[in-house]
């Protein structure tokens, strides 16, 4: 997908229109949120039975939601392509610079500004700041047609760095920088394990299983039949896995953001703000330093999106689960859904404008829909 080093994926069977989940996919996701809110708000008892059973913090059926979403996306990625992503300085360095410097910095900034009275949203914003995106942003960016090779090279980067600079920086942002300018500090302990299990399981299983499917299957029957046939039928699943995720997020926490909308207001006003400006910042960045829409469109989504299951099971195991740190980031996914599945269709929008001629770009809607079946 890289202008100087490869060629884009190739898109066989490009569909003449865009099949019927694509096409009202925005429809779809805003439906689950709603069915998701109403079974959290009027089914009783529903959010005990989705917390009966956990993966540290996180339910067990938004968890194989989440393994089921990100399984046929990591089936795609040509791994013995990602050498060529792992090389490029650029890529890299943009990546991580936006990542764990411009990020987190935005997000206290964004925080400070819009919610200086009210100390535990705050914080819970600085923590989902801090917490990179190691899951969603591989249907993101496979609906914005990115570099399938170079997101999971990013993630995987992320995630080391995740295990080892969350706690450094979530004590800087808490404690040292708000004292340096004569703001209040917070305390906050880190569960090195709690971030370590969220790697392994919403990162380390799907990318194994998509890693052994491509490798065995493509040593079974080659990569034309790999490609051609066996990935459009398991493509779907990605988009099924999403909604289902969805729908159980909204439900386990329909009761806490129905009943408190002002609040829920107030947080949402900075992740919006911040969300859509690392997006902009990100995709623009990656232009001037020279990557392709592909590659921008990867770095982008990587650097906007965050790990809300990380950030709740942190804010939880610190603050408590009634706690509003912990409100924070549930309010998290509930903004970063909707809004990054529009920033799908502005970075669809607006690469033929700032990537004119490059061959990474779909130039027709269904162009992208071939290209994620």
């Amino acid at each position: 997908m890289s202008v100087t080093t490869a060629a884009p994926a190739p898109q066989h069977g490009v569909m003449k229109e865009m099949s019927f989940l694509d096409r009202w996919l925005p429809a779809w996701i805003g439906l689950a949120m709603v069915v998701g809110l109403a079974l959290g708000r009027f089914v009783p008892g529903l959010d005990t039975a989705l917390e009966a059973v956990k993966i540290g913090e996180v339910s067990l059926p938004i968890a194989i939601g989440l393994l089921v979403m990100m399984y046929p996306v990591l089936a795609k990625v040509r791994y013995d392509e990602t050498h060529r992503v792992a090389g490029d300085k650029r890529l890299m360095i943009t990546s991580l610079v936006l990542n764990w410097v411009v990020g987190p910095a935005l997000m206290f900034a964004l925080a400070w500004m819009l919610l200086p009275d009210l100390p535990e949203y705050r914080t819970g914003l600085i923590i989902v700041g801090l917490a990179r995106c190691i899951a969603m942003v591989f249907i993101w960016n496979d609906l914005a047609c990115g570099d399938r090779e170079a997101a999971a090279v990013l993630v995987a980067i992320n995630s080391v760095f995740q295990v080892i600079a969350f706690g450094a920086l979530g004590w800087f942002y808490l404690q040292v920088l708000p004292s340096w300018l004569g703001l209040p500090t917070t305390s906050a302990d880190f569960s090195v394990w709690a971030i370590v299990l969220s790697v392994l399981v919403f990162l380390g299983i799907p990318l194994l299983a998509g890693f052994l499917t491509r490798t065995l299957g493509e040593k079974a029957k080659g990569r034309t039949w790999y490609e051609e046939t066996f990935l459009p039928k398991i493509g779907p699943w990605a988009l099924y896995g999403l909604l289902f995720t969805i729908v159980l997020l909204f439900a386990l926490q329909g009761e806490a953001i129905t009943s408190n909308p002002w609040d829920v207001a107030r947080i949402a006003l900075p992740l919006l703000a911040y969300f859509v400006l690392m997006f902009s910042i990100s995709l623009i960045a990656s232009k001037a330093v020279g990557l392709n829409y592909a590659k921008s469109t990867t770095v982008a989504f990587t650097a906007a999106g965050n790990n809300f299951e990380l950030a709740i099971a942190v804010a939880i195991g610190t603050f408590g689960v009634t706690s509003g740190q912990a409100l924070a980031g549930v309010v998290g996914p509930l903004i970063e859904v909707p809004v990054l599945v529009g920033l799908v269709y502005v970075s669809l929008w607006a690469g033929r404008r700032l990537f004119p001629g490059d061959p990474t770009v779909p130039a027709r809607p269904e162009t992208a829909a071939a290209h994620r079946a």
